[in-house]
């Protein structure tokens, strides 16, 4: 939710304002973190939550399913995420130092354009899809804007202290899962300790034949009936979110107002220094990675581990993805071509592509569209996916050419500023 320079549109899923001065580089990261995070949203749109954490639980049928929930793990899940949340912080920099030069007030600027993100947000959840990450980073932008004005370096700082606490929640989690199936697996378990085991269980391990089912006729069946579900059983989750995964989102929003600060994601940095981040973090990162995916293959996917492995031990291995991919996508992008031109587009149009992939999905996999929910295996998967990069870089390109914004950035402009934005070039 992104934007690049001038009075932007928001990051990482965010927008991008057309200004006279844009920093291309922040368009192409965006560009593709917005098409990458479709890669593993997929599966979220397509398939049984559980199925998102655990391969086990739905739509692993073969070597191949098992190979792309690998690939997936190792190169996607949670760094397009993170890329997100750094071009976030980015873009949120960017607009408040450029409120200050206009004689605006930052505070109002910054604020109004939280606000309407968190309305789109929750919007989105409740009539669209629960996956929704937009009513998360629009709190914690919230939080963010105290931190304008530290340096680099204390941004660093204070970003990795987040960390530790992000790790140290989800280690407690650990221990609380290993707490819980102890009792409820103990002799003579209490009704309430197996209840708790169920709960818990409940989104990271198999599904009973009535819980699947319970969920296939749930996504294939009305919309009516999903709204309710979303108003009247998940309408806390976008709160928990916050709890949950807050303290990492923050710490990424501050990393990436350091790598602007620093000129990182600004692409001014020279090339060997570029060339070492990747070397560095992605020979970290990837050998890390598929050893913990070689682990959690080898322990079945058992809750236990899936909370060790999936959730907990990738909070510290993956800043180094997350820098690796922004400096390798960086290098290959310095000379501009047609493919860079229609990504850097895309990413211009990130928050319309977003919400845009939400609406097309939904209406692809759910009920009261095709109704293709839960019939794909994992490798199926990557045929939508590929379809809507396609649409994506077909189409920003020659919106943009023609309009100051992509749609859905014309309206949050146009409601953060609280008047109609003139939307045709000149």
């Amino acid at each position: 939710m992104t934007d690049p320079a001038m009075p932007a549109g928001p990051a990482a899923p965010g927008a991008a304002a057309a200004s006279p001065s844009r920093i291309a580089t922040l368009d192409i990261v965006r560009g593709v973190a917005v098409m990458g995070i479709l890669a593993m949203n997929i599966v979220a749109f397509a398939m049984p939550g559980a199925a998102y954490v655990n391969p086990a639980a739905y739509g692993t049928e073969s070597a191949a399913d098992l190979g792309s929930w690998v690939f997936s793990f190792i190169l996607i899940d949670g760094k397009m995420r993170g890329l997100f949340s750094f071009l976030f912080g980015a873009s949120m920099l960017l607009v408040i130092d450029r409120a200050e030069a206009s004689g605006a007030s930052p505070a109002w600027v910054h604020y109004s354009r939280m606000f309407w993100l968190l309305v789109f947000g929750l919007i989105h959840f409740f009539f669209i899809w629960y996956g929704d990450i937009l009513a998360l980073y629009a709190p914690i932008g919230m939080l963010a804007f105290f931190f304008r004005r530290m340096e680099a370096t204390k941004l660093i700082i204070l970003g990795l202290i987040l960390l530790v606490a992000q790790l140290a929640l989800t280690a407690f989690f650990a221990f609380a899962v290993t707490m819980t199936e102890t009792l409820a697996l103990a002799p003579n378990a209490s009704p309430e300790a197996v209840e708790a085991w169920a709960n818990m269980q409940k989104g990271l391990g198999l599904y009973t034949p009535q819980q699947l089912q319970e969920v296939l006729d749930l996504y294939r069946g009305s919309w009516g009936h999903i709204v309710h579900h979303q108003l009247t059983k998940e309408w806390m989750l976008p709160l928990n979110s916050i709890w949950q995964f807050g303290w990492e989102t923050l710490a990424y929003m501050l990393f990436g107002m350091a790598a602007l600060r620093s000129g990182f994601l600004t692409g001014a940095w020279e090339r060997k220094r570029y060339l070492k981040v990747a070397a560095i973090g992605f020979g970290v990162g990837i050998p890390l990675y598929a050893a913990l995916a070689w682990w959690l293959i080898h322990q079945n996917f058992s809750i236990f581990w899936l909370v060790v492995g999936w959730l907990t031990a990738t909070v510290p291995i993956r800043p180094f993805m997350i820098l690796a991919i922004a400096a390798a996508i960086i290098l290959l992008t310095r000379r501009s071509g047609w493919l860079t031109q229609r990504i850097a587009a895309a990413g211009r149009a990130a928050f319309t592509n977003y919400l845009g992939t939400s609406i097309l999905m939904t209406t692809i996999f759910y009920g009261y569209g095709l109704g293709l929910f839960g019939h794909l295996t994992r490798i199926q998967l990557w045929l939508p996916v590929i379809g809507a990069w396609v649409i994506m870089l077909l189409w920003s390109k020659p919106w943009l050419d023609r309009y100051r914004y992509g749609p859905f950035e014309w309206l949050w402009r146009s409601l953060a500023r609280l008047s109609f934005q003139p939307m045709r070039k000149n």
